[in-house]
């Protein structure tokens, strides 16, 4: 019995710690990811004299800021909001969970254990946000003022309404966004853990933290470099095509390899630099949140 309490413990503390890291680093990261989602949803066939066609990142986050109004950078936040407590509780639980399956009793977790821990970690993430994934990037493409966006609610019921919860729907794009976090995760996971656990700690406490932040840092660096053709992809399936009524991106691969024949090889990297710039430091605020939560936690139910 003391046993299944431990366990129970120590997944609660798993589930907390997760969800407070993942709160906070989308609370403070979301405007890049919006201005992420916007460079991605740009073809070259778009008109660049429109005044609502972005030249780069700071280009983006002017135009939005005069047209849009301020509100406008966290538009599509509460999605996120709603899934990253759980997604990311459900993130750090199963890699937890993941690594300890894929040890096949062996005494310590090896480079290999982390990176499959993380890749199942990512799959499975991705099945349960998806949904939300949709409406955020629905919503994130939509440039009329904050004042006249519909709600998240209402963006839902229009989804539904229009295409159902299938492949066309709520669930759409779900394979590239396993594709995305799988990849994500298991470079993400694999990289912080095997170098931290290279690295030897300080014992100044103010020395550990940076230690850890930078090392988190870059693995969100890292695994945001290698998977961004897929989160192009997801993108491009989940935002709205380029002609109406028209299905003109609908698989990972496909949508890829469209981007790739019509666009080139760089546009497959399209919204690196603000993925960059929101999954490094935010990598970094989710690992660290994560393992001081999970300390104090420990502490405090021990």
């Amino acid at each position: 019995m003391s046993d299944i309490k431990r366990i129970l413990k120590e997944g609660a503390i798993q589930i907390g710690s997760g969800g407070s890291a993942g709160f906070v680093e989308v609370c403070i990261m979301h405007p890049l990811d919006l201005v992420k989602t916007r460079l991605q949803l740009q073809s070259k066939f778009m008109n660049k004299n429109d005044p609502k066609y972005y030249k780069g990142i700071f280009d983006c986050f002017g135009k939005m800021y005069k047209q849009e109004g301020m509100f406008s950078f966290w538009k599509g936040i509460i999605p996120p909001i709603i899934a990253e407590t759980p997604k990311r509780a459900v993130k750090f639980f199963t890699f937890e969970q993941y690594k300890q399956f894929v040890m096949f009793g062996s005494p310590t977790p090896t480079p290999l254990t982390f990176s499959l821990a993380g890749f199942g970690a990512g799959v499975t993430e991705a099945i349960l946000v998806n949904p939300f994934e949709v409406v955020k990037v629905t919503l994130q493409a939509n440039k009329s003022k904050s004042s006249e966006m519909p709600s998240t609610w209402a963006m839902t019921r229009k989804i539904v309404n229009e295409n159902g919860f299938g492949l066309r729907g709520l669930n759409k794009g779900v394979t590239a966004t396993v594709a995305r976090n799988s990849v994500f995760n298991m470079i993400y996971f694999g990289f912080y853990h095997s170098v931290k656990g290279y690295l030897p700690e300080f014992e100044n406490t103010y020395h550990e933290f940076f230690r850890k932040v930078a090392i988190g840092f870059v693995s969100g660096s890292l695994a945001s470099c290698v998977n961004i053709p897929f989160d192009v992809a997801k993108s491009r399936i989940q935002g709205p095509q380029p002609v109406s009524g028209q299905i003109k991106y609908k698989s990972t691969i496909q949508s890829i390899t469209i981007v790739y024949k019509e666009e080139g090889l760089t546009a497959l990297y399209k919204g690196l630099l603000p993925k960059v710039l929101r999954l490094g430091p935010g990598g970094a605020i989710m690992l660290v949140v994560y393992d001081y939560s999970h300390k104090y936690l420990t502490e405090v139910f021990a």
